[in-house]
């Protein structure tokens, strides 16, 4: 479990930027090129039903232009289910949507709709794509997934990250423990565990330090960085803390 741990960069931002203005620039599938030459193993992208960022032509470009695996980000709906079906991208993770929010705000409800989530990712394991469900770290919610037949859950660090951004050290330190928990109980199932939302080069670290986590999905923070420093300096140094945090030195500190 103490292996190299995959970073998975979200290019939805770089669309934001374009979309704001129009037109094609910046484009999203050449930030993704250049996400992989700086060491991203995955891309990630979230098509929106409001295709606020990512549109249906960057997600026919990223099939055709990537040689690492696309992790196609989507709300479980039917329009959904059948984009993915035609392309059939690595993997798919099913994330909530809500149309008024400015971003993913919270993991899905698993539980309260486990018929029709298991009915509904039927289809896309058969067709090959790996299915991960991105929740929150809450038994109730991990055990559900792994009812369901997903492969993968994906953690929701927002919370973690938003109390350490704004000084809230003890809820923090709560969420931390809760994921850290959640990890482990998700690997016990047999689930592979990956983690995400808001992990920015202050607060990785500890997350990026659990065994049981394979992946670490990582967009905005990025995207951001990339304004003052460049996108692939950006991503190399996320890569490099990830990988000190992986090394016996770092986990043996902690």
């Amino acid at each position: 479990m103490s292996g190299k741990l995959r970073l998975g960069v979200n290019i939805d931002h770089v669309a934001t930027v374009r979309n704001a203005r129009g037109g094609a620039y910046p484009d999203p599938v050449r930030a993704a090129k250049l996400a992989e030459e700086a060491g991203a193993d995955g891309i990630t992208a979230h098509l929106r039903e409001d295709r606020r960022h990512i549109t249906d032509a960057d997600i026919d470009g990223l099939m055709q232009a990537l040689s690492v695996p696309l992790n196609f980000e989507m709300a479980a709906t039917e329009e959904m289910q059948r984009i993915a079906l035609r392309h059939k991208p690595h993997a798919v993770c099913i994330v909530p949507e809500k149309r008024e929010e400015r971003t993913t705000e919270g993991g899905l409800e698993v539980a309260r709709e486990e018929n029709r989530l298991a009915h509904f990712i039927a289809p896309l394991r058969e067709a090959g794509c790996r299915v991960s469900i991105f929740i929150a770290a809450d038994k109730r919610q991990i055990e559900a997934a792994h009812r369901i037949g997903a492969e993968v859950i994906e953690l929701h660090t927002g919370a973690y990250c938003d109390a350490h951004a704004e000084g809230r050290f003890e809820e923090r330190d709560r969420e931390y423990a809760a994921l850290k928990e959640m990890a482990q109980f998700a690997h016990s199932l047999g689930l592979e565990v990956h983690a995400g939302h808001g992990l920015t080069y202050d607060c990785v670290q500890p997350i990026a330090a659990f065994p049981q986590v394979m992946e670490l999905n990582i967009g905005h923070f990025l995207i951001g960085e990339a304004i003052f420093m460049g996108l692939e300096p950006a991503i190399r140094h996320m890569r490099s803390l990830m990988d000190e945090a992986r090394g016996p030195e770092y986990r043996s500190a902690i």
